[in-house]
């Protein structure tokens, strides 16, 4: 992986770090609808975005009648806070902050089958909320709202008045205004979109390159390898011919004997093939299929290929195969490094070979 891919993935990784934080900071109001009857027989309805909902809470409706705790305000406590149970109409829970932490006072009040619960903020703390968190009590509507509104309702509520109460989601804020909030996620998500839209372009691109390459060195070597097909012998097989009067020769290519009358290539490795056969070997491979003699280097026909060619590369050395009982060995016919291949002796590594090679001489 090259390094401007590294800083790509880089950069997607710590903008998605990022908006998730940024996510992680926001919370969301709830919108409070009360509706009860008043002393004047009149049916009132308020409806203000006066609540937050819990950390934890999900961000769902919860509809019933307000019920407050059987003793004390904060509803705490293992055992039944509410004169309410399961098989009582929907009711939420009022309770009021403080003695014991969120969650007690909202699994109490689950325990009993409330279908939401509404924390009321302190004394003295006005009408202001905060972002409750409680870990240990989900799968239950929790909002809180301010000293102020939750006092108003406890005191409707204890002079007999049945308050309905509707919780609906608001709007999500974060640690800034919610406009400059949407625009910076709005930014994030286009630069997180557009940086992977860009590596995978980069990625597609260097595929798309690389491959036009091998196609156009392929098209080199189809050329180069014409213009030597083109300078190698052709000749037509007759009856007498050696090629035609033993089954031992045949094409490699196609398996079969020659006939008079065949028209053959000769490589200049001096095998044989059927010219049908062996063109299109040679267009694809270029090499001799029995010795793999390179035609474009013995012809000379190498174009822009002769400057790739590494100039350590080892020097090409004709070898027969010797065969055993059980192994195989490759034996040179010449040594590479004397200046005179006629004078070198033949040598096999296989020794029962030599021998009998020995015998038969003497």
């Amino acid at each position: 992986m090259g390094r401007k891919t590294q800083h790509c993935l880089l950069l997607v990784l710590c903008l998605s770090g990022l908006v998730q934080r940024s996510a992680a900071l926001v919370f969301w109001t709830a919108l409070v609808e009360l509706s009860y009857v008043n002393s004047n027989n009149v049916t009132e309805d308020k409806v203000c975005e006066c609540g937050v909902y819990g950390r934890n809470s999900p961000l769902e409706k919860a509809k019933g009648i307000v019920t407050l705790p059987k003793g004390d305000p904060k509803g705490c406590g293992p055992d039944d806070v509410y004169n309410r149970n399961f098989s009582s109409p929907p009711w939420i829970a009022l309770v009021k902050r403080g003695n014991c932490t969120f969650a007690e006072k909202i699994n109490a009040a689950k325990r009993q089958g409330a279908a939401g619960v509404v924390v009321y903020n302190v004394d003295g703390s006005g009408n202001s909320t905060t972002h409750m968190s409680h870990p240990d009590a989900e799968g239950i509507v929790a909002i809180m709202i301010g000293n102020s509104q939750g006092m108003e309702i406890v005191r409707l509520v204890k002079d007999g008045t049945d308050v309905q109460m509707l919780i609906d989601v608001g709007s999500p804020h974060g640690p800034w205004m919610d406009a400059y909030w949407l625009y910076f996620l709005s930014i994030a998500f286009f630069i997180v979109t557009a940086a992977s839209i860009a590596y995978f372009v980069f990625i597609s691109a260097n595929r798309l390159y690389s491959l036009s390459v091998h196609r156009r060195s392929e098209r080199r070597l189809k050329n180069e390898a014409k213009k030597a097909i083109g300078r190698l012998q052709v000749r037509t097989l007759k009856r007498g011919d050696e090629e035609t009067t033993s089954d031992s020769h045949m094409c490699a290519v196609c398996i079969e004997s020659y006939k008079a009358g065949d028209v053959v290539t000769v490589l200049t490795c001096d095998h044989i093939f059927h010219k049908a056969c062996i063109e299109p070997w040679l267009l694809e491979r270029r090499t001799c299929p029995m010795c793999k003699c390179d035609i474009l280097k013995a012809l000379g026909v190498e174009g822009e290929m002769k400057d790739d060619i590494s100039p350590e590369s080892p020097a090409e050395v004709t070898v027969i195969t010797v065969t055993g009982e059980e192994n195989m060995y490759e034996v040179p016919l010449t040594d590479p490094a004397s200046p005179d291949p006629e004078r070198q002796p033949y040598r096999y590594d296989n020794r029962a070979f030599e021998g009998d090679s020995e015998a038969a001489r003497g």
